[in-house]
């Protein structure tokens, strides 16, 4: 078999031409790809614990952790502690992070509407039905390389 007629080589392809299409359009505005998903994953008015983003974007801690500190830094979030427990730590967006949240909205709901004005309904519901029957074998360890 081909690398082309691999699963994992076509969802790895699709992936990196959509990363490369987010980050060209994010560096425009001085910020990263990333660095949107983040934006897009906090919560605008009641802020989202530190500890639900990084699973929500299949994020490790210590890679989270650097991209928080240059959010901090670049003034887009803001991290509070909580007042009962100093442990727990919810991440807020600033007045520029909520600006550059609504510019990766904006640019997320409009590569979505072009999709859905090439690819039929059928095909995207067939399509999220085969990601997520994917999804399930490596959740549920169905190869057999495990």
């Amino acid at each position: 078999m081909k690398p082309k007629e691999t699963v994992c080589f076509n969802i790895k392809y699709s992936w990196h031409a959509i990363s490369r299409m987010y980050n060209e359009r994010a560096s425009k505005y001085g910020t990263t790809a990333a660095v949107g998903f983040i934006l897009l994953n906090i919560d605008v008015e009641k802020g989202t614990a530190a500890t639900h983003i990084g699973p929500a974007l299949g994020m490790e801690a210590t890679s989270l952790s650097r991209v928080f500190n240059t959010m901090e830094q670049d003034g887009l979030i803001e991290r509070r502690n909580d007042s009962s427990d100093k442990r727990k730590v919810t991440i807020f967006l600033t007045a520029l992070g909520k600006d550059k949240r609504q510019i990766a909205k904006d640019f997320v709901l409009d590569f979505n509407n072009k999709v859905r004005e090439q690819v039929s309904e059928s095909k995207l519901n067939t399509f999220f039905e085969v990601l997520h029957e994917i999804q399930s074998i490596i959740d549920n360890k169905n190869t057999s390389l495990t």
